[in-house]
C-alpha cells in the first residue's frame, strides 16, 4: 500500500480493492532527459565557476593540513553506495570518536570551514559526481550508510528515496530542510519530489538554489 499510494492508486474492480501501480516519473525517455539536462548544466557550471573552485581549494589548502577534497561514502540511486565529493571543512581528526552530524560553530571546523557550509561553497565539486553520473543536480540528498540503518528503521517509506539519483539539491532543501531540522519531514517532500518530476521542476528546483539556496540559515 505505501508503494501504491506514491506511484498508483486504489481502484475497484468487482467490489474488491485493487492496487494500480504506476512507473515512477524517472524512467525511460524521462531519465534519458534528467540526464542530458545534468550533463549541460553541469558542465557549465563547471566551465563558469572555475575561479572561483580554484580560489576555494586554495584557501583550503593554506588554512589547514590535509586534502583539498574531502570524499565520503554516500548511498545513492537503487541503494548503491558512491564517493560523494567535497571541499574539505573540517579538520583530517574530525571523526576519530565515530560519525556525528554537522553542529553550527562546530569545533572540528577549519578555519574557513565554517564559512564554506554555511554558503554551501563546499558542495560545489559534487559537479563533478554529476558530471560522471554518481549524482544529478536535483534529487534527495544523499545520506551516509550509518544514518540510513537508523532512519530506515523509524521513517516508513524512508527507502523510496533512492528510486531515483541523490541531488545536489533538492525539493526539501529549498524549503529550509537542511541541517538540525526533521528526517520524517524531508522524506515527505523527498516522495512528492519523486512523484511529481519534471524537468520544469528541476529547473525551478535548481534557480531557486542559485537565488536564495546559497545563504540558508540551516546550512552549517
Amino acid at each position: 500500500y505505501q508503494y501504491a499510494t506514491l506511484f498508483g492508486g486504489l481502484e475497484e474492480f468487482g467490489g474488491l480493492p485493487i492496487v494500480n501501480l504506476q512507473s515512477a516519473g524517472v524512467l525511460g525517455i524521462n531519465a534519458v532527459a534528467k540526464r542530458a539536462f545534468d550533463l549541460l548544466f553541469s558542465a557549465v557550471f563547471l566551465a563558469v565557476l572555475s575561479p572561483l573552485l580554484v580560489l576555494v581549494a586554495l584557501a583550503v589548502k593554506l588554512t589547514s593540513r590535509g586534502p583539498i577534497l574531502y570524499r565520503q561514502e554516500r548511498v545513492g540511486l537503487d541503494g548503491k553506495p558512491f564517493a560523494m565529493l567535497k571541499f574539505r571543512t573540517m579538520r583530517s581528526d574530525a571523526e576519530e570518536a565515530g560519525p556525528r552530524f554537522a553542529e553550527r560553530a562546530d569545533p572540528r571546523a577549519t578555519p574557513i570551514g565554517g564559512y564554506l557550509r554555511r554558503t554551501s561553497l563546499d558542495e560545489l565539486p559534487q559537479l563533478l559526481n554529476v558530471l560522471i553520473g554518481d549524482m544529478s543536480l536535483v534529487g534527495p540528498r544523499p545520506e551516509r550508510p550509518v544514518f540510513i540503518a537508523r532512519f530506515r528503521r523509524r521513517i516508513p517509506r524512508y527507502q523510496l528515496r533512492h528510486m531515483v539519483k541523490a541531488g545536489m539539491t533538492g525539493w526539501a532543501q529549498i524549503h529550509g530542510l537542511r541541517g538540525k531540522t526533521s528526517i520524517a519531514k524531508r522524506v515527505e517532500y523527498d516522495l512528492y519530489y519523486i512523484e511529481h518530476w519534471s524537468l520544469l521542476l528541476d529547473l525551478r528546483i535548481l534557480l531557486r538554489t542559485i537565488a536564495f539556496g546559497f545563504l540558508s540559515r540551516n546550512a552549517y
